[in-house]
């Protein structure tokens, strides 16, 4: 699973995730990407199994970049705790993700076989999502 070596600190506050990317919202790498259209937090568990997904429908062929980084500390409380006494411990690691973020991309295998692993990965992403193929394809 994806995760930062270091942080400079253990818990971050929640934040809100507003407005449309202003980066990484144009297919860069490959030739077909997976763009968001809502906000979200993706943990690396999603991103790893949607990696899979893309991976095993494309046969080990062509090329896949993620273009997303779980960055950002998630907390939780253990089950059957009282409120109060404090933040949680560190749980996981998720990314933030806008509408218009491109979040997979597929080079080198047919755009058909492409937009079929693209679309069983979007099942397992917790947003919507479509796919998008790059201009002069």
């Amino acid at each position: 699973m994806l995760a930062p070596k270091r942080v400079k600190f253990r818990k971050r506050q929640k934040g809100r995730l507003r407005g449309k990317a202003q980066r990484g919202n144009s297919v860069s790498f490959g030739d077909i990407g997976l763009k968001a259209l809502e906000h979200g937090k993706i943990t690396s568990q999603q991103i790893e199994s949607a990696r899979v997904a893309i991976m095993r429908h494309i046969k080990r062929g062509g090329k896949v970049w993620i273009r997303i980084f779980p960055d950002y500390p998630t907390t939780s409380k253990p089950a059957e705790v009282r409120q109060g006494k404090g933040k949680g411990a560190p749980d996981g690691w998720v990314a933030p993700v806008k509408p218009g973020r491109i979040m997979y991309e597929v080079k080198g295998v047919d755009i058909e076989l492409a937009k079929e692993a693209l679309k069983r990965a979007s099942y397992k992403l917790p947003i919507k999502t479509t796919i998008v193929v790059k201009e002069g394809m």
